[in-house]
């Protein structure tokens, strides 16, 4: 069966996205104020909610790459539930819900933040065809996965980096032997305090740094 990422829908979707992205990442660089939002709202110190509004405007996606290890990942490992940490405007989630759609088994949790970012990644999975095996949990994260029972199989981490290690150990206790955790961005200084728990062996994962670009730590959750 082909990749549903070739799909004329999903293909077409991606595309779009993808190419605004882009345009945003141009206008970033023409306008050094917008550029520095991220940085300035981390700077500020302001809440996860604060930074979602300051935010909502900036896709801050995975890249094509990254998007297409993804899809390998989740046709591999074959995982009932997937957990998404940060939907943003919906490219990573496509790619893990074409990888679910074409396994023909599980389904995709995701969550967002921003109101605006979650109604249009909602609107995206429509028009790729891929609204029907994914839920947007809208709101903070550490709540609204709070009632998540498992089994997860697979766990993307894409949002504030800070709030990475509160995310897995949440979720920690509801993931199946051999589940896979994926941390993007793993290059950044506040993705720090993550590495340093999932390297060490003694927290019941192996993890190794896949070089795409910003950095993907993959760890796979050993413990029984």
């Amino acid at each position: 069966m082909p990749s549903s990422l070739i799909a004329p829908r999903v293909d077409a979707v991606l595309g779009r996205l993808f190419a605004q992205a882009d345009r945003a990442d141009e206008l970033a660089s023409a306008l050094p104020e917008f550029r520095a939002l991220p940085t300035r709202a981390a700077r500020l110190q302001l809440t996860a909610r604060e930074r979602a509004e300051l935010l909502q405007d900036v896709y801050m996606p995975v890249s094509p790459e990254a998007g297409r290890l993804l899809y390998a990942l989740v046709r591999a490992c074959r995982p009932e539930i997937v957990v998404e940490f940060g939907t943003s405007f919906g490219i990573s989630t496509i790619h893990l819900a074409a990888a679910v759609a074409d396994n023909g088994t599980g389904r995709v949790i995701t969550t967002e933040l921003s109101h605006r970012k979650a109604a249009a990644a909602s609107e995206n999975l429509k028009q790729a065809g891929l609204a029907g095996v994914v839920t947007i949990l809208e709101g903070d994260a550490l709540e609204t996965l709070a009632g998540l029972t498992g089994p997860v199989g697979l766990v993307l981490l894409d949002g504030w980096k800070d709030l990475y290690l509160p995310v897995l150990r949440l979720l920690q206790p509801m993931l199946t032997p051999g589940a896979l955790v994926v941390a993007d961005d793993s290059s950044f200084e506040s993705v720090t305090d993550y590495l340093a728990y999932v390297r060490d062996p003694g927290n019941g994962f192996v993890s190794v740094e896949f070089p795409i670009e910003d950095g993907i730590e993959v760890s796979s959750w050993t413990a029984p």
